[in-house]
């Protein structure tokens, strides 16, 4: 008989609560297998928080963690220093310098110790450089050398090399394009050792052997990848649905027998009084008859309130097995802008093209090509004041990290190649990384600094909307997960007034869970004003069904038609 596989990581009533007293995981137990295994479940549901539990970057509050092996983490948000060279990204710069110096004739033992068996490092390192698509060179450069996308690649391999067990990767292909996208599922592919992905990329998704499933704090998991359970989620709940109906038409039909039976005996005993009443028959006869009556209604009454309860607690957990998930609900307003209206424009050296009335326009693009910088241009030429609320801001300086895939080369390229206008200073932005929120503030006050003329109650009711509850909008905005600071960054955006008459949106999709991308995609689709979106996500855009768009490529512009694998 075949043994079952020993799981990778165990976990045993977990308990997280944050510094403010705020619970983000509630008791949780279950068990990630060995192999690939993708983790999904809402915004917010705690699937970050879990896997930092797992790599040991937080604590649990109560609880434990089980695994085969050491464990370790790319994250969501991956903040590297720009001077820190690559190979110490890696985590091979010890024993690369020290064979480096050994080949240049330093002879110091604690070069070979530093060394161990590690010779071949450098070639081992380069080669997995290249299969991620890193030129030979990279070793020796710095992250403030490479795109953004190229720097999550790099972790990425770093990940791989120092061939942990247990890996543990938060949302990889987040800000990525097409080609490192598909380097990434490539590694994804061919990765040794347990391998846990948190994502909201169908196409990751699908390459894994299980689907792991984060829900109102139960961990389940699904022996298939996302489509497969997918599939079984929604034939589950259609079957649920279905039961909740019958349980629903057994509970009116007793809850109808109650209250005939009811009927029943009240017309007994209406018939009982009035023969006693009358003395139709002997006193001692009438007494027994009232006895047996009352025998009769008892039991008829029990037995019509127990179906009831039974159909009652039918319905209860036919009900329980019901998904009812609240749901973002954006409600862009109406700028009021004219079908002919100009709102921007974007050129090359060649030719330009004019954003106006309500179009729908997508620029799509390589890593480095320059898009976020294009996009910050078009928002500076908008004008009006830099108050950090994502409108009419005018400043768009500073680092951009490795978050932002841009390099200083395609600054360059565009700084003299290509051009973008705004025709209105009412613009929208909302930039990859969210700048109008600081982590050290809390969600009420990021909504007080956006609308200070807004009382407090007005402001919670319109957070509601996006499902910010509670004491939620008193946490701290580093406490929140990525989709949560998507939502509130959005609803501040939502506080302009007037509203923006062009929304400019870099990546929107990254972090967000695919409810919520339905509810964007609606709310966009329904917006009176101009939509310029950057995103290499192209089932997002094929929804969006843009009415252009623009690849900007080695500082030119071209239309092209989106091509969904």
């Amino acid at each position: 008989m075949p043994q079952t596989p020993q799981p990778a990581v165990v976990l045993d009533r977990l308990h997280h609560t944050w510094p403010d007293g705020t619970v983000s995981l509630r008791d949780v137990s279950g068990a990630f297998p060995a192999g690939r295994t993708g983790l999904v479940g809402r915004n917010g549901s705690g699937k970050t928080t879990l896997i930092r539990l797992i790599a040991g970057d937080l604590a649990p509050t109560s609880g434990s963690i089980s695994t085969t092996g050491t464990v370790d983490l790319l994250p969501q948000r991956l903040t590297l220093d720009t001077g820190r060279r690559v190979a110490d990204v890696l985590g091979i710069a010890r024993a690369l310098d020290a064979v480096r110096a050994i080949a240049a004739g330093d002879v110091d033992p604690a070069r070979f110790d530093e060394v161990g068996d590690d010779w071949d490092v450098e070639a081992r390192a380069g080669a997995a450089l290249a299969e991620a698509g890193l030129p030979p060179d990279a070793l020796d450069r710095t992250v403030g050398q490479l795109s953004g996308g190229e720097a999550v690649l790099t972790a990425l391999v770093g990940v791989r090399l120092r061939g942990a067990p247990i890996a543990l990767l938060d949302e990889p292909t987040n800000n990525l394009d097409r080609d490192a996208r598909a380097r990434v599922h490539e590694l994804v592919r061919t990765w040794r050792g347990t391998l846990i992905v948190v994502s909201h990329d169908t196409a990751l998704l699908e390459l894994m052997d299980d689907t792991a499933e984060l829900y109102d704090d139960t961990l389940s998991v699904f022996g298939g990848p996302y489509s497969q359970w997918r599939a079984w989620l929604d034939a589950e709940q259609a079957a649920a649905q279905q039961a909740e109906t019958a349980a629903r038409q057994v509970l009116r039909r007793e809850k109808r027998d109650r209250i005939a039976a009811e009927a029943t005996i009240a017309t007994r005993q209406a018939m009982g009084a009035k023969a006693f009443a009358e003395k139709r028959v002997p006193g001692i006869v009438a007494g027994n008859r009232k006895n047996a009556a009352q025998v009769s209604a008892g039991k008829l009454r029990g037995e019509a309130s127990a179906k009831e309860a039974s159909a009652r607690s039918a319905l209860d957990a036919a009900q329980r097995r019901v998904r009812d998930d609240d749901a973002v609900r954006i409600d862009l307003p109406d700028p009021a802008v004219a079908a002919g209206r100009r709102i921007a424009t974007l050129g090359d050296a060649e030719r330009e093209w004019v954003i106006q009335g309500p179009e729908r326009v997508a620029l799509i693009g390589p890593n480095g090509a320059g898009k976020t910088t294009l996009l910050e241009r078009l928002v500076a030429s908008g004008g009006g004041d830099d108050d950090g609320d994502g409108v009419r801001n005018s400043s768009v300086s500073g680092d951009r990290g490795p978050e932002s895939a841009e390099s200083p080369a395609s600054d360059q390229k565009l700084r003299s190649s290509v051009r973008a206008s705004a025709h209105t200073d009412r613009i929208g932005y909302l930039s990859q990384r969210m700048d109008g929120l600081s982590d050290d503030e809390t969600v009420l006050d990021a909504m007080r600094r956006a609308a200070p003329g807004v009382g407090d109650v007005e402001l919670r009711n319109r957070l509601a909307r996006f499902l910010v509850r509670g004491d939620t909008v008193l946490r701290p905005v580093a406490a929140l997960s990525g989709g949560e600071r998507f939502r509130v960054a959005l609803a501040r955006l939502l506080l302009a007034d007037p509203p923006p008459q062009l929304l400019i949106l870099d990546e929107p999709t990254n972090n967000l869970d695919l409810d919520t991308v339905d509810q964007l995609v609606a709310a966009l689709s329904a917006y009176r004003g101009a939509v310029l979106v950057v995103s290499h996500d192209d089932a997002f855009l094929a929804r969006l069904e843009p009415d252009l768009v623009l690849e900007l490529r080695e500082g030119a512009l071209t239309v092209r038609e989106l091509v969904i694998a």
